[in-house]
């Protein structure tokens, strides 16, 4: 550990991302580890309509739950690190060589300016860091819509995301296998609509992986964005 590091560890020191324990070095606590809800081998990725492949190592309740809110809602972006090394870990594991090229599924500008920051951009580049590379912008949210959480339809939300993300960086996109990264799957329409805008746009192939995604009883009843 730097001088540096020593420092920010005295000003701000990590804690679990999970349960919110503050301990003594960054990561997930040992009780967290044992206890978190982890998906098992029939059901790390869910498949959906739209070519929809999308890895999660943890299921989305409980601490997982609380975690993901308190990076999206409470300003705990230094949560993303160690989330963002799961996705790393798990997306190595499900999709090895399936791609070239990461990208994340962007907020739009006004949640920007709420947040302060783009978590799913935040997860990428933890992911990366695994990799020795960077994740490339490819798409930006041209619309505000109205949050997915107050709509459990699925019909509805995919109608709500339709038309909300445009393609840039085309260059980048032709060709190319790419892993795009967001931090819950629920039904999948968002990450459904984001796949069609880059396959659109000329992407070979597309798959996802996420922190979590929910249990096919409960997602219903999940609060995403």
């Amino acid at each position: 550990m730097s001088l540096l590091e020593g420092f920010l560890n005295l000003l701000f020191p990590p804690k679990c991302p999970f349960c919110g324990k503050v301990q003594d070095h960054a990561g997930i606590c040992p009780a967290c580890e044992k206890a978190l809800p982890w998906t098992d081998a029939l059901h790390t990725i869910k498949e959906g309509p739209g070519g929809l492949r999308c890895a999660a190592p943890l299921w989305y309740e409980d601490q997982v739950r609380e975690g993901i809110l308190r990076l999206k809602f409470q300003g705990a972006s230094g949560a993303a690190e160690p989330m963002g090394e799961l996705i790393a870990r798990c997306a190595a594991e499900q999709f090895s060589g399936a791609f070239d090229t990461v990208t994340w599924v962007p907020v739009s500008k006004k949640r920007l300016r709420e947040r302060g920051y783009d978590q799913a951009k935040l997860l990428a580049e933890s992911a990366c860091r695994l990799w020795d590379t960077e994740p490339v912008q490819m798409l930006r949210k041209i619309t505000d819509n109205p949050a997915q959480s107050g709509i459990h339809d699925a019909a509805a939300r995919r109608a709500n995301v339709l038309g909300v993300y445009g393609a840039i960086n085309p260059d980048r996109i032709k060709g190319r296998r790419i892993l795009l990264i967001d931090d819950i799957c629920t039904t999948g329409a968002t990450l459904t609509e984001c796949i069609r805008v880059l396959r659109d746009a000329g992407a070979e192939d597309v798959v996802c992986a996420a922190v979590a995604h929910t249990r096919e009883q409960k997602r219903q009843k999940t609060e995403i964005i």
